[in-house]
């Protein structure tokens, strides 16, 4: 697996990874009908840097990587990640964490913090764990599930 710099070239494939987890709406805060140059514009929003994992010579995941605020907060890291569905399973998401960590680092970020991890996605929040991420915030109900309902987000910290 190789993960590095997305480019313009990599746009299909961000939209082909992006479009079923939009759709899906179970766990980002997108609206569920946002087209793909909504999905290109959040995703490469200006002060993101963009990696793209590749896998058997396509892109099998992505990831963003930004300071989670500015000011007095800008030295703590946040990042967003995806998988293309047929990648997952495969290691894609934790090889991206891990390389973010790495790339949050070498920047001069002294942590990272993910803001609303929905706590459905069982997965993620076992991954994000075992990459040495702690639950230091839960937000009561502050997703609204497509299928759940309202549901609890957390809110996840490691220093980098």
């Amino acid at each position: 697996m190789n993960i590095r710099p997305a480019n313009e070239k990599d746009d299909d494939a961000l939209w082909a990874i992006m479009e079923p987890v939009i759709r899906a709406g179970e766990t980002y805060p997108l609206p569920r009908d946002l087209d793909r140059a909504g999905a290109l514009a959040y995703w490469r929003a200006g002060g993101n840097t963009v990696f793209v994992s590749e896998d058997e010579g396509g892109v099998s995941g992505s990831y963003y990587l930004r300071a989670n605020t500015g000011g007095g907060g800008a030295h703590v890291a946040n990042c967003g990640y995806m998988v293309a569905p047929q990648a997952r399973g495969r290691g894609v998401a934790r090889a991206m964490c891990l390389h973010s960590l790495r790339e949050a680092k070498a920047r001069g970020f002294r942590a990272m913090q993910f803001n609303l991890v929905i706590s459905t996605n069982e997965t993620a929040v076992h991954l994000w764990q075992s990459c040495g991420f702690e639950i230091v915030g839960r937000l009561p109900e502050a997703f609204a599930h497509p299928v759940e309902g309202f549901v609890d987000a957390l809110v996840m910290y490691r220093m980098v």
